[in-house]
């Protein structure tokens, strides 16, 4: 890294004359820029993201289901591949645990894809591809599927996955796909571990956290989406002002609601975390049409009415900022992206009317494009044929968002400041008495971009926290239940633009740091979940193709629930894995 090293001190002495840049950026590395593979080095290499163990890891399973064996070719604009899915017979419902593990590899050129699994219309699965080499690659994405347990028992549906995909003489990787579905009846059934394995701190809650929400998996879902047959079932949000509807009617005898989004951005908005204002473009006279500032908001509204909305943590997909960082460790969120729970429980009042309701989702400040859909989870009351409920109280002061910017010609700063409160009550009178709950929900968020050096230098920093409360209390007005959930996810970003060592290319000097944190307690349980990734380098670039650099991305991941902890810690240097180092004893400051 000696040459990364003395790139970076000239960060801080020399200003060149250059365009500015839109960095970040999405980019590719053509196999003629990469080293040959050796005989010894022949094999496929796995590449995998650094996450938290799933409950049935250590499990055997009672059966498994081989639903998906497809390769990807050129899919782009083409519907995707649907197959038949029912249970195994040898093993029907009720699970203990389901396990789905999506298994792909692929050789040759390629950028990454983003894909969608989906059974019955509801989605299982958000994940993307990783770029591949010539000398090929594989990963395994393996995710707790449980809370799925009233799709995963219906018998003659399609299991829908959408990949496209470009091949040509220039994009040569093709995707062979895999999924597996494993299902686990006892959990004395257990594979031989070794010291420390029966950990289990699987989050069932959008991918971050412990049990939750979906400890017990609910008895009825609906998809939030609309299938198109070339464009598969999620919503394509391509601006501020395009909202995505779904009209449907709740069951009579719902006692509990929970809305499970999910959400991804790409094309003009991939990196929105980074967009410059509309202004300063304009006055730029620049072309680039990543716009709107640097501010992000995924809604969700009921008639209309706003009841629900999330920043969403910054995936950062394998060929993004610098393709060198995510190899063989991905960025955090790429293989399995998160989703967003919103409790819905106190607009039972309004709901169970008998009528029809228009659920809304949108992005505010949102530019092309977005995909987005959701899964709406209903516990039902097997002891009446329907519910009482009201709705008693609903605050929504609306966000406050404050920008101020600063800058001369390509030079300058950009500051938002964002935070909303919502505040949701209502009452349900089931079988099993009179429950109020009480939803609160707060982010605040901060965003600072800086240019320097004729727009060649860009110092992008993020942070966003969000905190949830559900409290439930019978007619006594007595706490039953208090579950809190909170995330702070803060990223910083610096690209830097030199000259290259030829005519037609540049250099960039890269760093990403980010981070993901998620609390969560419910009575005498708790769980804590801290990730976090530092990746810096450098690369030459001609158009978008990486034709040299180097790169050393560090990361640990530490998990604290009832039954211990689990602490991972991996180094790469040069696409090589030099350190990859897991105990499962707590860390001394807990």
């Amino acid at each position: 890294m000696e040459r990364a090293s003395l790139l970076l001190l000239l960060l801080t002495v020399i200003s060149f004359p250059l365009t500015q840049s839109s960095a970040p950026d999405h980019f590719f590395r053509p196999s003629s820029a990469k080293p040959k593979p050796t005989l010894s080095g022949s094999e496929y290499k796995q590449f995998f993201e650094l996450n938290h163990p799933q409950p049935s890891d250590h499990l055997k399973p009672s059966c498994s289901l081989h639903i998906i064996h497809h390769t990807f070719g050129n899919t782009i604009n083409r519907p995707p591949f649907s197959t038949p899915y029912s249970p195994p017979s040898d093993c029907p419902p009720p699970w203990l645990h389901v396990a789905l593990e999506f298994r792909a590899n692929s050789r040759g050129d390629q950028y990454d894809r983003i894909s969608g699994l989906w059974l019955d219309g509801a989605e299982l699965l958000r994940t993307s591809t990783a770029e591949p080499t010539e000398s090929g690659i594989f990963w395994i994405v393996r995710k707790d599927i449980t809370r799925y347990s009233y799709l995963l028992s219906k018998r003659n549906v399609n299991f829908t996955i959408m990949l496209e995909n470009v091949v040509n003489s220039i994009y040569t990787g093709v995707y062979h796909v895999d999924v597996v579905i494993f299902f686990y009846k006892d959990a004395a059934v257990r594979a031989s571990v070794t010291r420390g394995d029966h950990i289990s701190i699987s989050p069932n809650r959008g991918g971050f956290g412990a049990k939750g929400v979906y400890e017990s998996p609910a008895d009825l879902i609906i998809p939030i989406s609309s299938f198109r047959n070339d464009k598969g079932y999620w919503f394509i949000i391509d601006g501020d002002s395009d909202v995505h509807f779904r009209k449907l009617r709740f069951p009579a005898n719902t006692r509990r609601a929970v809305l499970e989004l999910y959400v991804s951005f790409h094309g003009n908005d991939e990196f929105w975390y980074s967009n410059p204002s509309n202004t300063y473009i304009r006055m730029n006279n620049l072309t680039t049409l990543r716009g709107n500032g640097a501010f992000r908001e995924v809604f969700v509204t009921i008639d209309g009415m706003f009841v629900a909305s999330e920043v969403p943590f910054p995936v950062i997909f394998t060929g993004g900022i610098n393709p060198l960082f995510w190899e063989p460790a991905v960025a955090i969120g790429a293989f399995d992206l998160p989703t967003y729970d919103f409790d819905l429980t106190p607009t039972l009042g309004v709901l169970l009317d008998g009528k029809d309701h228009v659920f809304g989702i949108g992005v505010n400040d949102g530019i092309s494009y977005w995909l987005v859909d959701a899964n709406l989870h209903l516990w039902l009351d097997t002891g009446a044929a329907s519910v009482e409920a009201k709705s008693v109280h609903y605050q929504n002061p609306g966000s406050s968002i404050k920008r101020r910017e600063e800058f001369r010609n390509l030079d300058g700063s950009f500051a938002i400041k964002g935070k909303r409160k919502t505040h949701l009550t209502g009452w349900i009178k089931s079988s099993a008495g009179n429950f109020t709950t009480t939803v609160t929900h707060g982010y605040k968020f901060r965003s600072t971009i800086r240019y320097a050096k004729n727009g060649n230098y860009k110092q992008v920093k993020q942070n966003m926290k969000s905190s949830r409360e559900v409290k439930v209390m019978n007619e006594m007005g007595i706490l039953l239940s208090r579950e809190t959930i909170k995330r702070s996810y803060p990223l910083q970003v610096l690209t830097m633009n030199l000259p290259g060592t030829k005519k037609d290319t540049y250099m960039l000097i890269t760093n990403v740091s980010h981070a993901l944190t998620d609390k969560y307690s419910n009575g005498k349980f708790s769980s804590f979940v801290h990730n976090k990734q530092v990746a810096n380098g450098w690369m030459e670039v001609k158009d978008h193709d990486v034709i040299a650099g180097e790169a050393v991305t560090n990361q640990t991941l530490t998990c604290v629930g009832e039954t211990g902890c689990y602490v991972r810690t991996v180094a790469v240097i040069g696409g090589s894995l030099v350190v990859d180092y897991s105990t499962y004893a707590c860390p001394s400051f807990f």
